[in-house]
């Protein structure tokens, strides 16, 4: 093979591993039946536990561990091979690059996925601590799920925090075991005779699970443990507070940069600054509409408009079918009126839309005056343009808002 069919060959199989997602069908599809494969793993290493099951699909579940570890591994090499494509690494050598790439948190995961199997095969290792690092696989779903990937980036944001966190409670576990030991040793000695001994007890208390295996008996002790359960309380509830906020944060970050992403491609708001469109955000809902979705029907109420960030959108008129596309928006003389829809619109693409109810229009009207007379001007150029001659292609933006803008 020419070199050049090489290097397309490189650069479609980096398109599908790591950046055609969304967009690319091939891509969806290989992600999805990874997915599918890291799951099925997962549900196989959880029924080799089951002596029954073990015993007669034995030769069956092992045959499924070598296919999956062949796809694992495939995917790993093509990762690898394709990394040269990645642009921060462009300026490498082919080498490093791909040494920099098989240093990254994801690439480590489906390294340590795959590397047990051939352990067993080059060296005498115990199975049983090869199937638990089997586990390991499940960790390869954070790159396919964004709520995933956020946590795990959340937890190394926090580190710092985290860390803290977690020396308050081993010194506090320390201060309760010691506590304990010495109001309850004479009286129990069996079970707070030592400090690791009475350590159980200080775990179970402070997490607020209390098995009753282990309790105190003396005045003293009891009145210990009460403390401790209330200290326990706010103690291991920190380390959730700390990642429940940060979680909760950056979802915040990460939805103002899809929908100032969104919103830049609309021209009736390119113009706005940062404030104002973290102002516009709680007006505006995304939807993602597949194709062939209809996303307003004839003859329903106008109760909202929508804005077009991304895909295409056919309008059945009486002139026939016209197509808006990115950053036109539509049903804003319907819901304008408090009226009837008299055409229908249906996704010809997946379309990605910005929904703004008539109470948020309002809402916005008031507050950018600019971008509801607009709004209005265009919808009656548009309601016009109907009433005089049908047939014109009343939903373009190109000349439909070309006089709307004249007139402003």
């Amino acid at each position: 093979m020419r070199p050049t069919g090489l290097l397309k060959i490189r650069r479609r199989a980096y398109e599908i591993l790591e950046i055609g997602r969304g967009e690319d069908r091939l891509s969806i599809l290989f992600d999805n039946a990874i997915i599918l494969l890291i799951i099925l793993n997962v549900v196989a290493f959880t029924l080799e536990t089951v002596p029954e099951i073990q015993s007669q699909y034995g030769d069956l579940l092992f045959a499924f561990e070598v296919f999956s570890v062949a796809v694992f591994t495939v995917e790993y090499v093509l990762r690898l091979w394709s990394a040269v494509e990645v642009p921060f690494l462009q300026r490498c050598t082919p080498l490093e690059a791909r040494l920099r790439f098989a240093r990254r948190p994801f690439m480590i995961i489906d390294l340590l996925s795959i590397l047990p199997f051939y352990l067993s095969l080059l060296l005498p290792i115990d199975l049983r601590i090869l199937r638990m690092l089997r586990l390991i696989r499940f960790l390869k779903l954070a790159r396919y799920s964004p709520a995933l990937h956020t946590l795990l980036r959340v937890i190394a944001n926090e580190r710092r925090a985290l860390m803290g966190a977690t020396l308050l409670m081993v010194t506090m576990l320390l201060f309760s075991a010691t506590g304990i030991h010495f109001l309850e040793r004479e009286v129990q000695p069996d079970k707070f005779g030592s400090i690791p001994d009475a350590a159980w007890w200080a775990i179970s208390t402070l997490t607020t699970v209390g098995y009753g295996d282990v309790a105190p008996v003396t005045g003293l002790g009891k009145l210990f443990g009460g403390v401790v359960m209330l200290i326990g309380l706010g103690m291991f509830a920190l380390p959730i507070a700390i990642i429940s906020t940060s979680f909760a944060q950056e979802v915040g970050r990460y939805d103002f940069v899809v929908t100032w992403s969104m919103l830049a491609r609309i021209p009736l708001f390119a113009e706005l600054d940062a404030r104002s469109i973290a102002e516009l955000m709680p007006y505006l809902h995304a939807h993602n509409y597949p194709v062939h979705w209809e996303v307003i029907a004839e003859g329903s109420e106008g109760e909202s408009m929508f804005f077009i960030a991304s895909g295409t959108i056919a309008v059945q008129t009486a002139g026939g079918v016209q197509i808006l596309r990115t950053g036109d928006f539509f049903g804003e003389i319907a819901m304008l009126e408090q009226s009837l829809h008299q055409h229908a619109f249906t996704a010809t693409s997946r379309a990605r839309l910005l929904r703004l109810h008539r109470e948020d229009f309002l809402r916005l009207e008031r507050a950018h005056p600019d971008i509801g007379r607009h709004t209005r001007r265009v919808a009656a150029a548009r309601k016009r343009a109907e009433e005089q001659q049908p047939t014109p292609d009343i939903y373009g933006m190109d000349g439909i808002a070309a006089e709307a803008i004249a007139v402003d």
